[in-house]
């Protein structure tokens, strides 16, 4: 997916919000709200689409498809000018805190003329924002916590985003003749959650084309600095590019350099020093006469230092540079190490894919097994039944002489406010596997969250918690619950929790990661696919993995089949009370 759909996403989005604020019809909001999901994750660039391939779109009518043709010939959209007329700039500003809604910000600026952020948080510690219905200690403390993520968030982009930006440079740059060899660096190349701004790294014998080059491509909108050693921009997105340009003797110990973290680059300059070494973007010298040790891998920079090469998402001063020196660095999961996806939907719920295309797709990125996983049946929004669940499954059953796939049939499952899940154990025994979310109520207080959680590890037919902090990075928070008790809960009844690759979820996020391990826990990284191209999301979930210390034994789709299968089977086996869809999971006749 290139980044017009997502702009197009961002757009569909803005209209639905626009017209929430102004009470428009609920059925244009939920139109427009479902067009943006499936252009988002529409696999064919939509900017080169004409009206008649636009409504072939899920969800895409010729409404939405004018605008949208509008919007790449014009660069905006006229009806979504006057909605932006209509609603006062602080109403808008006031929609960008996480946990305030549309229609909340109109009642804000309407009946207590609040139109800022900062005029909110007047209101919310000075007590008047209590004085108006529907807005009281609770909520205000919610907004609160918005706004304290919305600080926290500004200016920092989601990785799929930083990634996006940093390939389209890199190759851009690379394909130029006077280029050696381009990489990212910073935090994307760490695979922090969020990114602040891109760093690149180029080597050249020349650095003044390779800067100019920079400076002239399509996405750059502005350049903030320009010199023979870094160029800065910024993208038409807002998105800062800083562009260092090093000789290739330099190569090794710069990329070292501007990976980072600080904290990491801090502790290995301190064992240089012990050593009579000085480390710098140039290279590893000798104190005493300044002469050049070692500087065009980052393999012998580490080498020179005794320590082992240490991945760059493990680079965060969280015990790896003692691992390096002793030899206890983790073999981390690689995207080569995951057999299959444990977590995808189809256009039987929520998806913008057809069974048959998500399958196509899946075997076209060399998955050993896959499972569907569509929603279950306590979401009304999802529409499922029972019949209709059955039905997949039999066509599951069908197309598995179709593909070179093992098929698996799945359910996420919603876990209720007290633990409960969807069916009871005979029907959920059909299933070769269950994940189990939380997708409401996400307020509770930390006892009854916790034991909810808890109550679902222990559920015999749940394998795999998904999204278990159900955080949405810049827009929600994660719930509040003694994950601990969750993680132990987990280890002890046989229960995997999710790494769920979305970029806006990588829920868990790596240092919950790390606590799940010391109790023993396995766990599962899944896409959580609602169309063809979130598959390709996969390697942003196996960096957070890495982030979290993880190996390939350590993860439940890394394994073969056959060992997956005694996995779910065995916790059946111990929890599950005897009867019929005991026996059958049992037996293996899902």
């Amino acid at each position: 997916m290139g980044r017009p759909n997502e702009a197009v996403e961002a757009l569909l989005q803005e209209f639905a919000d626009l017209l929430a604020i102004t009470n428009g019809e609920p059925y244009k909001i939920r139109a427009y709200e479902n067009a943006a999901r499936t252009v988002a994750g529409y696999p064919v660039d939509v900017s080169g689409l004409d009206l008649r391939g636009l409504r072939e779109i899920p969800n895409v009518g010729k409404s939405i498809a004018e605008k949208i043709i509008e919007y790449f010939a014009t660069g905006h959209v006229a009806a979504l000018d006057q909605l932006r007329e209509e609603i006062p700039a602080g109403v808008r500003e006031l929609v960008t805190i996480p946990t305030l809604g549309p229609r909340k910000a109109m009642i804000l600026y309407s009946q207590l003329g609040i139109a800022s952020v900062d005029q909110l948080e007047d209101a919310i510690h000075s007590g008047l924002l209590e004085e108006q219905h529907g807005f009281g200690p609770k909520t205000a403390a919610n907004l609160l916590h918005g706004i304290e993520l919305l600080a926290r968030s500004s200016g920092r982009v989601l990785l799929d985003e930083a990634m996006a930006v940093a390939e389209e440079v890199t190759r851009a740059l690379s394909a130029h003749p006077a280029c050696l060899t381009c990489a990212y660096a910073g935090s994307l190349r760490r695979m922090r959650e969020t990114v602040g701004d891109v760093d690149l790294l180029a080597a050249s014998t020349d650095s003044g084309p390779v800067m100019e080059a920079l400076t002239h491509l399509p996405l750059v909108g502005e350049v903030i600095a320009h010199g023979p050693t870094k160029t800065s921009v910024r993208t038409t997105t807002g998105l800062q590019v800083d562009l260092r340009v090093v000789t290739p003797q330099s190569w090794g110990a710069a990329l070292q350099y501007f990976t980072g973290s600080k904290e990491h680059n801090i502790r290995v300059r301190e064992i240089a020093v012990r050593k009579g070494l000085k480390l710098s973007e140039y290279g590893l010298f000798r104190i005493d006469d300044d002469a050049l040790v070692v500087s065009e891998t980052e393999e012998a920079v580490y080498a020179k230092l005794d320590l082992a090469w240490i991945p760059p998402t493990l680079r965060e001063d969280r015990g790896e540079i003692e691992a390096a020196r002793t030899g206890r660095l983790p073999d981390l999961v690689t995207i080569a190490d995951i057999r299959g996806d444990l977590h995808t939907h189809t256009d039987l719920t929520d998806g913008t894919a057809s069974l048959t295309d998500m399958l196509a797709a899946a075997s076209a990125r060399g998955f050993h097994y896959y499972a569907v996983t569509d929603h279950a049946k306590s979401l009304p929004m999802q529409r499922m039944t029972d019949e209709k669940m059955l039905a997949q499954r039999d066509r599951l059953r069908m197309l598995a002489d179709t593909t070179d796939l093992e098929l698996l049939h799945g359910t996420e499952l919603n876990i209720d406010p007290d633990g409960e899940v969807d069916w009871d154990g005979d029907f959920l025994a059909g299933f070769d596997i269950r994940v189990a979310s939380i997708h409401s109520r996400f307020g509770q207080p930390r006892k009854a969250m916790t034991r909810r959680l808890v109550r679902a590890c222990e559920n015999p037919y749940v394998n795999v918690i998904g999204h278990p902090t159900t955080r949405k990075l810049n827009q929600r928070p994660p719930v509040n619950a003694d994950f601990d008790a969750v993680f132990e809960a987990a280890a002890a009844t046989g229960t995997a929790m999710e790494i769920n690759s979305c970029p806006d979820r990588l829920d868990l996020p790596d240092d919950l990661i790390l606590r799940a391990r010391q109790h023993g826990v396995k766990f599962a990284i899944d896409t959580d696919a609602h169309a063809v191209a979130h598959l390709d999301n996969l390697r942003y979930g196996v960096g957070t993995a890495q982030r979290g210390w993880l190996s390939a034994d350590e993860v439940i789709n890394a394994w073969p089949l056959d060992r997956l299968r005694e996995f779910i089977a065995a916790k059946v086996a111990r929890l599950a009370p005897v009867g019929a869809g005991a026996r059958r999971a049992r037996q293996g006749r899902h």
